[in-house]
C-alpha cells in the first residue's frame, strides 16, 4: 500500500494493517489472490451491489486465513462492517459461505466453487451471525445522525428531513419533485483495497462539503454512495460539473483511486411520497 497515498502517518492505518500482510511481496500476491476469488465466489453466490463488497476488514479476514490463524476475529469484524452498510444477514451468511468453500478447495483457482452456507462450521457461523445481530439491534435501539467516517449526516438524518419537506409540500398543495431534487454520488470501490477505500469515502465527502456549500442537506447513504437534496433553482447542473471537477482534483492524488472507474453523478427525481422516497434511500444505498 502506498503510504503517501493514503496518509502514512495515521494511527489507525499502522494498527489495522494485517500484519505481514501488504508488506511481503509473496503475501500481497496470496492475499490478493484469495480476495479476487473469493469475491469472484460471493458474486456467484448472489452478492447483489458488487461496488461495496470489499470492506477493508475483507483483508483482516483474508490476511488471518493466510497466517493460519484462527479467523473468528476478523470474521466478526466484518460481520460488524457489513451489518453496518446494511448487508442483511442471509447476505452476509451466503459471503460467508463463498469465503468457507475458497478455503476448502483451494484447487480452484478461478474462484468458481459451490458455496453451501449448511457446511459452514458452527463455530465460523455462530461468531458471524452474533456480531452481525449486535450491530443490527444496536441500529434499532441508537439511530445515529452522524457518519463517523464522513461527518456527513446518516440515512436516518436525510430520510427525517424528508419527512419534514413532504409534510411542507402537502400544506403548500404542491409535490416535493417541483422544488427539490436528489443527486446520488457513488464510487466504484470494488478494485481499491484496504485503507484507499476509506480514504475515497472521505474525499468523496470533502468534494460535496466544499461544493454544496449554500445550507443544502447532503448525507451518506452506504459504504460507497452519498446524497444531497438540492433546490430546482436551475443551479443543479452547473452544480454537478463542478462536483464532478472537484472530486477529480481529490481522487488523482491517490494511485489507486485515481485509476479506479470515474464516480457516478446521477439526479434522481423524488417521489410521491416519503415512504417511496425511504424505499427509494434504501435502494440507493447499496447501488
Amino acid at each position: 500500500m502506498d503510504a503517501s497515498a493514503s496518509g502514512g502517518g495515521d494511527p489507525r492505518q499502522r494498527s489495522w494493517r494485517p500484519r505481514g500482510a501488504l508488506t511481503d511481496p509473496e503475501t500481497d500476491r496470496s492475499l490478493r489472490s484469495l480476495r479476487a476469488k473469493w469475491r469472484t465466489a460471493s458474486l456467484a453466490a448472489g452478492w447483489r451491489f458488487p461496488s461495496d463488497w470489499a470492506l477493508p476488514e475483507v483483508d483482516a479476514v483474508c490476511a488471518a486465513a493466510i497466517r493460519g490463524g484462527g479467523t473468528e476475529i476478523p470474521l466478526a469484524g466484518l460481520a460488524r462492517a457489513r451489518a453496518a452498510a446494511g448487508a442483511g444477514l442471509a447476505e452476509v451468511l451466503s459471503d460467508l459461505a463463498a469465503f468457507h468453500a475458497v478455503l476448502s478447495d483451494p484447487a480452484a483457482d478461478d474462484g468458481f466453487v459451490s458455496p453451501d452456507v449448511d457446511a459452514i462450521p458452527a463455530r465460523m457461523l455462530r461468531v458471524t451471525a452474533l456480531a452481525w445481530a449486535d450491530v443490527a439491534m444496536d441500529q434499532l435501539a441508537h439511530i445515529e445522525v452522524v457518519d463517523p467516517l464522513t461527518g456527513l449526516p446518516t440515512a436516518a438524518y436525510l430520510r427525517t428531513r424528508l419527512g419534514e419537506s413532504y409534510r411542507q409540500a402537502k400544506l403548500d398543495g404542491r409535490t416535493v419533485g417541483e422544488d427539490l431534487t436528489l443527486l446520488v454520488v457513488g464510487l466504484d470501490l470494488s478494485t481499491v483495497a484496504g485503507w484507499h477505500r476509506v480514504t475515497g469515502m472521505i474525499l468523496l465527502a470533502e468534494a460535496l462539503r466544499a461544493v454544496l456549500d449554500g445550507g443544502e442537506t447532503v448525507a451518506s447513504l452506504g459504504p460507497s454512495t452519498l446524497a444531497a437534496v438540492l433546490p430546482r433553482d436551475g443551479q443543479i447542473t452547473s452544480k454537478a460539473i463542478q462536483l464532478r471537477r472537484a472530486l477529480h482534483d481529490r481522487l488523482s492524488v491517490d494511485n489507486q483511486l485515481d485509476g479506479m472507474a470515474g464516480p457516478r453523478i446521477r439526479l434522481v427525481r423524488l417521489p410521491a411520497t416519503h415512504e417511496a422516497a425511504c424505499e427509494l434511500l434504501h435502494r440507493l444505498a447499496r447501488s
